[in-house]
């Protein structure tokens, strides 16, 4: 069955724990006369806490928008060292990380908890950037896409499939980032394809509409093969959106391999 979709490619940098206010700008200043050319791909850029407001206000006048990698599910109240979703939507984000691989494996979050920060991005006017994927070993063992299953599936159940696919999906597998290793386009294509095929048995309309972004050392080299996959709507670039020639390179790939308008799903 075709089902019409009108998906725009996003690319979104995660700048992790790098940066300063003078590295911030420089990167900026280089990137932004070039990304801001292109009219067929949304770029976003989430940099750590400390500097949210300083590059809110270098994306002033520019068509990039901001997002943060990490919020707290709790709405307010004693929880320090948190910050809450209405805080991140106050200063002017637009996205929001939730659940990625570095947060699920180093700091314990769980599916519960990653459903319940995509429920709080939600509420407060926030796109969630759900990201999913399997360790190494969960792919040597035939369990990619059950893994992935499951840690959708703890979403769908907290906020329902209209809500969930308010959001964006990442599938990162975990074995591809920062190690320079990268799914072939056809692994990742499998993937997104059963990710897809997963929110298509939901929703078929909510499913070709749905933006479902690749994420593991994705480079200047392999962009444009990745995003010209029919079920690859973009990226969640990490190291290489830190250098400006890199990620340039990577959006116009992304502008140059525009999501085709109709899936069989």
């Amino acid at each position: 069955m075709q089902t019409s979709s009108n998906r725009k490619k996003l690319v979104i940098g995660n700048w992790k724990m790098n940066g300063s206010s003078t590295a911030n700008a420089s990167l900026l200043r280089s990137v932004l006369p070039v990304i801001s050319r292109f009219e067929s791909v949304e770029v976003a850029v989430c940099p750590p806490f400390p500097y949210l407001t300083t590059v809110a206000d270098l994306l002033d006048d520019s068509d990039v928008s901001l997002g943060a990698q990490n919020l707290s599910s709790q709405l307010s109240g004693a929880h320090t060292g948190e910050v809450s979703a209405s805080m991140l939507h106050d200063i002017g984000c637009r996205f929001v990380l939730v659940g990625h691989s570095e947060r699920r494996a180093l700091y314990s979050e769980n599916d519960d908890l990653v459903a319940e920060k995509f429920a709080a991005a939600l509420r407060a006017g926030l796109i969630p950037v759900l990201c999913v994927g399997e360790t190494l070993a969960q792919r040597q063992g035939g369990e990619t896409e059950a893994i992935v299953t499951t840690q959708l599936s703890a979403v769908l159940k907290a906020v329902g499939i209209q809500d969930l696919v308010k959001g964006v999906i990442a599938y990162e597998p975990v074995w591809a980032i920062g190690t320079g290793e990268t799914a072939t386009p056809e692994q990742a294509q499998a993937v997104h394809r059963h990710i897809r095929q997963w929110l298509a048995d939901e929703d078929r309309a909510a499913a070709a509409d749905c933006r479902i972004l690749y994420g593991g050392s994705v480079k200047a080299d392999n962009a444009e093969q990745l995003f010209n996959q029919p079920d690859i709507d973009g990226g969640l670039i990490g190291g290489a959106s830190l250098d400006a020639m890199s990620f340039a390179a990577i959006c116009r790939a992304a502008e140059a391999n525009p999501t085709t308008e109709s899936i069989a799903i």
